[in-house]
């Protein structure tokens, strides 16, 4: 089976994130896709995360009933920070049947040179990129595969503002984990 893998904070997941990694899997030779919950990006900042369990919780309920979603925890028993090529070699070791597929945003092409093993990365999983606002790099290279998508430009930070400002994120994120942020009163 081929997976693309769709790592991320998600704190929040959104809508944005369920559209790309939908137009991935039905658009695409992608069987599933399996967003991997990273505990720690080593280009964020960690203060702003929610608790990972909560993140993950959240990215389950955002794809509950969707039997071409999974959510993965594998990064929470990892060494932190994160590195993506730990990452896809453990899930290569844990499920040789399955072929992996890294599915970024073309705007992380610009710095995509500066992740560890990037050249490693390339040869031996390959890229599915999706367009991004503003992104103006292409990378032409046979395990790079641009994929036509929606421009979605949504982001967690908005939302996070938006809800410690006590605004509306109705239609930005899933209901079910609307009434987990609210539930548990987060980002106020």
């Amino acid at each position: 089976m081929k997976v693309g893998l769709f790592f991320g904070s998600f704190n929040p997941i959104h809508i944005g994130h369920l559209i790309i990694a939908n137009v991935m899997q039905d658009r695409t030779d992608l069987d599933e896709v399996w967003f991997v919950v990273s505990p720690q990006n080593p280009f964020k900042k960690r203060k702003a995360l929610l608790h990972e369990f909560d993140r993950l919780r959240m990215v389950e309920l955002a794809i509950e009933g969707n039997y071409r979603f999974r959510a993965n925890d594998v990064e929470f028993h990892m060494p932190k920070p994160s590195y993506t090529i730990d990452t896809l070699t453990y899930l290569s070791e844990k499920h040789p049947q399955h072929e992996f597929k890294l599915i970024i945003g073309g705007d992380n092409l610009t710095h995509f040179h500066k992740w560890k093993n990037s050249a490693q990365i390339l040869e031996q999983y390959g890229l599915y990129v999706y367009p991004r606002p503003g992104e103006s790099v292409t990378y032409d290279h046979v395990n790079v595969r641009h994929v036509e998508a929606p421009l979605i430009d949504i982001s967690a930070t908005f939302i996070r503002k938006s809800v410690e400002a006590g605004k509306s994120v109705t239609y930005l994120l899933p209901p079910l984990v609307e009434d987990y942020i609210k539930g548990k009163k987060f980002f106020v």
